[in-house]
């Protein structure tokens, strides 16, 4: 049994303040409580600002080449501690150990990678004829993270607040603790300067609510759903600080008519079930044109029988349990009200996978006969559910992906990249992938809409932490 019973502050392993509760860590592929978590205060809260406050004024005044060299330690050790990270997270969310090692863990060292050579490049001040910007840490940022991809937006966040001389609090999802306590280890393992970091667990309406309220924090940057991400706006609204959001998804993925259906609708049912369903970009609508409609049906269908489903432990596994109670009664809520709603189910459905009698698992799910205004098709499910549309042409599969209150990502399949790239210019979302092209973390990450506000990575994501100052001369 794991007790997590301190927080990280001031570069210092400290107790809870009192008053303290104690949240269960569940293996979601067993449903058994393997350990307890404290979860923090408002007190505790304060005591983190506090000691990213003092630490501000050093840390801002760093050099370019002091932050590149503690960046550089933190890779280093993140590295060497890679496969522990690995294992937290298949531990605490039920990844698939294929995907921990794959994917899970080395993309936080990735996007150190990305970061250190970020700051090897950005421009902290330009010149205008006879003025001069200069682009300064905006202060003490809190950061809050999801338990989807626990470790990715951890270093997502806190890598270019660091490189932009922010100083940072980290408050990470209560279900995904694990790898965050590694996470504070190899940072203070790697020297970082008291203060510059620090780390609370606690719930979202008390640590998160007064993180994002407290005067003393200039900045707050969440991912996760859009209902967390209204409620830090709200809170953050009085003291009129910055506040970044990356939050849900129903993105959909056009396959146009000169695709290779096979390859295309395979692909994209391999996208929207990775990682259990539980990636805000995944691209959970898949558009196919009305005439090969049910031939792409019976396609996607035997892509989603073909999913192996069961223990993460077992590197056979390609898709484990979803990562809590919660989430899991969610998702069979949600199946639920496809039925209901008249949609066809093609592969999956309610309930756990046969053989499956305990753990968190869902049944990869195929709906079909969907039309864009029901729940299933509006709502962001978070899990293995895959809803079809057809269209009849390319205008109406436009008009149908942008017919969402959300604006995170859109796929596009064609045979023409002109032709993508004309429709990947229609399309009101933050990014686009064309003919399965993975994540590029060097590029801007972020959405329209209600899928929030900011961006991640590249140079956008790291001037997001940063101020701008105009200063003229004579």
């Amino acid at each position: 049994m794991t007790t997590l019973n301190r927080f990280y502050i001031g570069g210092e392993w400290v107790e809870p303040s009192p008053g303290a509760t104690f949240f269960d860590i569940v293996d979601p592929a067993s449903e058994e409580r393997t350990g307890k978590l404290a979860m923090g205060t408002g007190q505790d809260a304060d005591r983190a600002i506090a000691a990213a406050r003092q630490a501000f004024a050093s840390w801002s005044e760093s050099s370019r080449e002091e932050r590149i060299a503690l960046l550089e330690r933190i890779a280093e050790i993140y590295q060497r501690r890679m496969p522990e990270i690995a294992e937290a997270v298949r531990k605490e969310m039920g990844a698939p150990v294929f995907l921990c090692n794959a994917l899970q863990a080395p993309i936080g060292l990735m996007q150190l990678q990305a970061s250190i050579e970020t700051l090897r490049h950005f421009e902290f001040e330009t010149t205008h004829a006879k003025s001069y910007v200069r682009r300064e840490a905006i202060g003490v940022a809190a950061l809050v993270t999801p338990w989807n991809w626990p470790m990715n937006q951890i270093v997502a966040k806190v890598a270019p607040a660091l490189a932009a001389g922010c100083t940072v609090v980290l408050k990470p999802s209560e279900i995904t603790p694990l790898d965050a306590m590694i996470f504070a280890e190899i940072m203070h393992e790697a020297g970082t300067p008291a203060g510059v970091f620090n780390l609370v667990f606690g719930e979202g309406r008390v640590v998160g609510a007064r993180l994002s309220s407290h005067p003393d924090v200039d900045m707050v940057s969440i991912t996760g759903s859009t209902r967390a991400g209204v409620e830090v706006a709200i809170s953050a609204a009085p003291t009129v600080k910055r506040v970044t959001q990356e939050l849900g998804g129903k993105s959909a993925l056009l396959i146009l008519d000169d695709a290779d259906l096979k390859a295309a609708v395979a692909s994209g049912v391999a996208q929207c079930m990775a990682n259990s369903g539980q990636t805000c970009v995944a691209p959970t609508r898949m558009l196919v044109q009305r005439s090969r409609y049910e031939e792409a049906l019976a396609i996607a269908a035997a892509a989603a029988n073909a999913v192996t489903v069961g223990d993460p432990a077992d590197p056979a596994t390609r898709m484990g349990p979803i990562s809590n109670r919660g989430q899991y009664e969610k998702v069979q809520h949600m199946i639920a009200v496809g039925i209901e709603e008249g949609a066809r189910v093609v592969a999956g459905g309610p309930g756990r996978p046969d053989g499956l009698t305990r753990g968190f698992y869902a049944r990869p799910t195929i709906f079909a006969d969907v039309r864009n205004d029901m729940t299933i098709a509006r709502e962001e499910i978070f899990g293995p559910v895959l809803v079809m549309i057809p269209y009849d042409d390319e205008e109406e599969a436009i008009r149908i992906a942008n017919d969402s209150i959300y604006g995170l990502a859109g796929y596009i399949a064609s045979g023409d990249p002109e032709r993508a790239r004309k429709v990947a210019a229609r399309l009101r979302v933050g990014s686009v992938r064309i003919n399965g092209a993975m994540l590029d973390i060097t590029v801007p990450f972020g959405g329209y809409k209600t899928s929030g506000n900011g961006r991640e990575y590249g140079a956008e994501g790291l001037a997001e932490f940063l101020e701008c100052k105009s200063v003229t001369t004579m």
